[in-house]
């Protein structure tokens, strides 16, 4: 594994592809403020052993891909001002990844943000996309998928100032919106902290991004349009992304397989992966055999 950058969309964005380049290409697009590298190298490994040629990314204004401009406010999302970038343009960058690589058409799995991202690039670039798996995400409606209040303030709250600060942060983050049915890994935290912070902090970024979500619509009368095989895969107690997100997903998309998992919250505990990677490659299979 090693770290690339490519000029797509007029974004530079940083990228890294895992497994047989003659292999399924599997698009993994990681949620808000997250680098690629919160797709943990393991689990990528287990994916490459599916049979599947990995591809992850920094979303613009994340990690080592672009840094962008503009000054928002979650204000002025919500009375229409134009944000500097929208959903559609994160997608348009992982449609022009996907070109730039030489690959016509790949499965595509997103998380979070990541999971609306992967649904806008199925409905800009069906051509593009093979299958879609929506983990922990939803429509855009705005009476789904809505946050418990409690943990905004770990959200929105005063950016951590130096590196033990964010360590911190993220850990208090994740204690409150994690998966409260699993253990909670410290270490695994930790660490992932320590690599996110060495690799690049974008505090303002990660408000464009969340902006880009504000600023979206409701996405339910395109996914209705999707004629794609579809998993979409919420946990029971995400207190970041309510339930009800995935259950209109689910709805939204014809014939999407609904997978509701207990215990987990918004995150991927390790006890999830192998449900997360039967889910994807189940998926994967269906487009094939719908193919032939």
């Amino acid at each position: 594994m090693s770290e690339q950058t490519a000029e797509v969309n007029g974004v530079r964005i940083c990228y890294e592809t895992i497994g047989d380049p003659e292999g399924r290409p599997l698009l993994l697009v990681m949620g808000l403020g997250g680098p690629m590298i919160w797709w943990d190298d393991e689990l990528c490994e287990l994916l490459a052993g599916r049979g599947f040629r990995v591809i992850r990314f920094d979303n613009r204004d994340c990690g080592r891909s672009q840094s962008m401009r503009g000054r928002v406010s979650l204000v002025g999302s919500f009375l229409r001002q134009p944000p500097p970038y929208t959903l559609a343009d994160m997608a348009d960058d992982a449609a022009a990844l996907l070109e730039h690589l030489g690959i016509e058409a790949a499965h595509v799995t997103g998380v979070s943000l990541g999971g609306m991202i992967a649904q806008t690039l199925a409905i800009r670039h069906p051509q593009r996309v093979l299958s879609l798996v929506s983990v922990m995400s939803t429509t855009g409606g705005r009476l789904v998928g809505w946050p418990n209040p409690r943990v905004l303030p770990f959200l929105l709250g005063k950016a951590p100032a130096g590196r033990e600060a964010y360590i911190d942060a993220v850990l208090a983050t994740f204690k409150q919106i994690g998966s409260r049915g699993f253990p909670f890994d410290e270490d695994r935290m930790r660490t992932r902290a320590i690599r996110t912070y060495e690799r690049g902090i974008n505090r303002a970024g990660t408000l464009r991004q969340l902006v880009a979500i504000t600023s979206a619509g409701d996405r339910r009368p395109q996914l209705r349009k999707l004629r794609i095989p579809a998993l979409v895969m919420h946990g029971k107690r995400d207190r970041l992304v309510h339930v009800s997100g995935g259950r209109a997903t689910a709805r939204a998309i014809p014939d999407a397989e609904l997978v509701l998992v207990p215990g987990m919250g918004h995150d991927i505990p390790r006890a999830v992966w192998p449900a997360l990677v039967d889910g994807i490659d189940r998926t994967a299979n269906r487009a094939l055999s719908s193919r032939t």
